[in-house]
C-alpha cells in the first residue's frame, strides 16, 4: 500500500537528530518543543530526518512536550556537493554575518571560520564567543530548510595571520582591486574530493600588509567583478560561484538526473 502524500502538502520539512537506532530516531529539549508547540506536529504526520550521514523519510510515532519520536520508512536521496568550502569571513556587525551564515549554509559551505582583520571592528573577537552557540543554531535551521544531510561547523574565531596559515586545498583570497575572475580560477582546480577556501575581507577591503601575508602564505587573489560588494554579499557570491562550478561534478547518472546512494534503514 504506497503511502499517502507528505502532510497533503508538496513541502517537506527535514529535521536533524543524533542516531536513527532500530529504524527509531529522537528530538528532545528545545527542538522538540519547536515540532510540537509551534509546528503542532501530530503522530503519523511524515517528514525527513537527518543523522548527518543519510537521511530518511520518517513517520512521528510520537510527539509530546519536550519529546518526539520519529520512525524512519525509507532512505531519501541526498546530493551533496562534490568540493568542500571554507568560508573565511571578516568578522563584520554580527547582524549582516549572521545572515552571511544563514545563506552560505544554503548553498552548501561546510565550515565557517570568522576572521578578525585589521580593519575589523575593535571588540567583534572577544564577542564573537558569546555567540557560538547563536550562529550554530542558525546554521542548522538554515541546513535543515534547505535539506542538507547536515550543517556546517562553525569555527571559534581566529586572528587572520592564525587563517592563512592554516587549511590545505585550493585558497582564494577575495580582492577588489584588478585579480583573475574567480570562476576562471576554478576551472583550473581539481574536479573532485577538492577544499576550495574562500577568504573575504571587512568592509574597507584588505591592508597593503594583510594582502602581502596573504600571498606569501600561497592565498591566490581572485575578483567577482568590478562591482564593489559588501562583505556579506561577497560571501555569498563567492560561495555561489564555487558551489556552480563544482555542481556538474555531482554524482550524475546518463540520464542527467543526481545520483546519490542510498543506505538500508539502520536496525
Amino acid at each position: 500500500m504506497p503511502y499517502p502524500p507528505y502532510n497533503g502538502c508538496l513541502a517537506r520539512r527535514r529535521f536533524f537528530v543524533d542516531a536513527v537506532r532500530g529504524g527509531v530516531a529522537e528530538l528532545a529539549g528545545d527542538a522538540a518543543r519547536h515540532l510540537t508547540r509551534v509546528l503542532r506536529v501530530e503522530p503519523g504526520q511524515r517528514y525527513e530526518i537527518s543523522d548527518g550521514h543519510a537521511a530518511w523519510l520518517a513517520e512521528i510515532a510520537e510527539a509530546r512536550g519536550p519529546r518526539v519520536v520519529f520512525r524512519a520508512i525509507e532512505p531519501v536521496d541526498t546530493a551533496e556537493l562534490a568540493v568542500r568550502i571554507t568560508l573565511c569571513a571578516a568578522l563584520i556587525k554580527f547582524d549582516r554575518l549572521e545572515w552571511m551564515i544563514e545563506k552560505t549554509t544554503e548553498l552548501g559551505v561546510e565550515r565557517i571560520q570568522p576572521v578578525e582583520s585589521a580593519r575589523s571592528e575593535k571588540g567583534l573577537l572577544e564577542a564573537s564567543a558569546k555567540r557560538a552557540e547563536r550562529w550554530a543554531r542558525i546554521a542548522r535551521e538554515a541546513a535543515e530548510q534547505s535539506r542538507r544531510l547536515r550543517a556546517p561547523e562553525i569555527l571559534p574565531a581566529v586572528r587572520l595571520d592564525a587563517c592563512l596559515a592554516a587549511g590545505t586545498g585550493v585558497r582564494y583570497r577575495l580582492e577588489e582591486s584588478a585579480a583573475p575572475p574567480l570562476a576562471r580560477l576554478l576551472a583550473r582546480a581539481p574536479e573532485t574530493g577538492c577544499e576550495v577556501r574562500l577568504l573575504v575581507g571587512p568592509e574597507g577591503g584588505w591592508t597593503g600588509e594583510e594582502r602581502e601575508a596573504a600571498a606569501h602564505a600561497g592565498w591566490l587573489p581572485a575578483s567577482l567583478g568590478p562591482r564593489v560588494l559588501r562583505a556579506e554579499t561577497a560571501a555569498i557570491a563567492a560561495v555561489a560561484v564555487v558551489a556552480s562550478a563544482f555542481a556538474a561534478f555531482n554524482r550524475y547518472n546518463e540520464a542527467g538526473e543526481v545520483e546519490t546512494s542510498k543506505e538500508p534503514l539502520p536496525g
